[in-house]
């Protein structure tokens, strides 16, 4: 019997060889049999057809499927040894039908392939009535394509903790941030010594300040900036953590992403209790804003309601509002630098260093 299921689809094969040629001899039996015991002069191909249906029904489908149920093993037992043999006399059509089988389906399969595009195309001609659906479907469809460094906090504006921190140091950050989650680092960020999760200070927050609070920090997780999110999403379920240090190819820290940051590609914004609604923009008039320059520009392109990727020609490699406004000067900007570009005008308002803080953005 294990010989077999050894080759399933080559079994399956012999069966329907097997029960189609015991099909057709009962036809040709029945009719035979009829002819020589009934002289018709009316309805004869009725009759026949009606009989050799009752036939094939009751000893081709119901009573064997009865055993087979009734008394499976035994009835496994009996027709194993003529399935062996009927296999091996039957083997060369039976293979060529799993052959010809298979390369059908293979054909098929590769045939009903849709790529990414074709899907994004698909989402977007999709008349749905909720827009929150449409962002979810939108999130799905690029979810493989989205790199870590697309959705990653900058360095910029990660909150971290430095291993010569006193323990009342470490509380008012954690207060003042609202984060569960906080990097720890020895000299600079670029040495990420760990990661101080908040739950596990509980049992010691009231503490004096000498408290060695280092020892609590766990081994931190490294990813590269270009990983893709889905590949992180699973490297955070097999590994049981909720944040990681995005690094590049020298090792030195680009950013932070979080698990939350992931599943907001797929569901969008997710806003807690310690969160400022839209707290990145202001609404100065009908055609008026004041966005901060770490604004991604698909959030950005939601809020004025223009098309996706519109910025496509010019944007390069830019994530935000504020690389944006770099690849439109090819420089660093000065505050007061104005530039328009697909109906809209930007005009940098606050720098922070380097840094575009503030931008205004009209629309013509």
């Amino acid at each position: 019997m294990l010989r077999l299921l050894a080759n399933v689809d080559l079994l399956l094969a012999t069966i329907l060889v097997v029960n189609n040629l015991v099909n057709i001899c009962i036809v040709i039996l029945t009719a035979g049999i009829i002819d020589s015991v009934f002289t018709f002069l009316r309805f004869e191909f009725l009759f026949k057809t009606v009989l050799v249906t009752f036939l094939l029904l009751l000893f081709g489908e119901i009573l064997p499927k009865v055993l087979a149920q009734t008394i499976p093993l035994r009835f496994a037992s009996m027709v194993a040894r003529p399935l062996l043999v009927l296999r091996w006399v039957f083997y060369p059509l039976s293979y060529a039908l799993v052959r010809t089988s298979s390369r059908i389906s293979e054909k098929a399969a590769h045939k009903s392939e849709i790529s990414l595009d074709e899907l994004a195309d698909a989402v977007d001609m999709t008349q749905s009535s909720s827009p929150e659906e449409h962002v979810m479907l939108s999130g799905i469809v690029n979810f493989v394509n989205t790199e870590v460094q697309e959705i990653m906090k900058p360095r910029v504006d990660i909150t971290a903790l430095s291993m010569t921190a006193d323990y009342e140091t470490v509380k008012r950050t954690i207060i003042e941030s609202g984060f569960s989650r906080i990097p720890v680092y020895e000299e600079d960020v670029d040495n990420i010594r760990g990661t101080l999760y908040v739950k596990d200070l509980l049992p010691y927050i009231n503490n004096g300040g000498d408290f060695a609070w280092q020892q609590l920090i766990r081994k931190p997780y490294f990813v590269p900036e270009h990983k893709k999110i889905n590949d992180l999403l699973a490297d955070f379920q097999s590994n049981k953590v909720h944040m990681a240090i995005v690094v590049d190819e020298y090792g030195s820290t680009l950013g932070l992403v979080s698990l939350e940051d992931i599943i907001e590609e797929i569901v969008g914004e997710i806003s807690d209790e310690s969160d400022n609604d839209e707290c990145f923009y202001t609404r100065l008039d009908a055609k008026s804003y004041i966005f901060e320059g770490k604004t991604h520009l698909g959030d950005f392109e939601r809020i004025l309601d223009i098309g996706e990727d519109v910025f496509a020609d010019v944007r390069g490699e830019a994530e935000t509002l504020a690389g944006l406004m770099l690849e439109l000067k090819r420089d660093f900007p000065r505050k007061g630098d104005v530039f328009t570009s697909h109906d809209l005008r930007f005009t940098v308002q606050e720098m922070d260093g380097h840094r575009v803080d503030k931008i205004r953005v009209d629309l013509q």
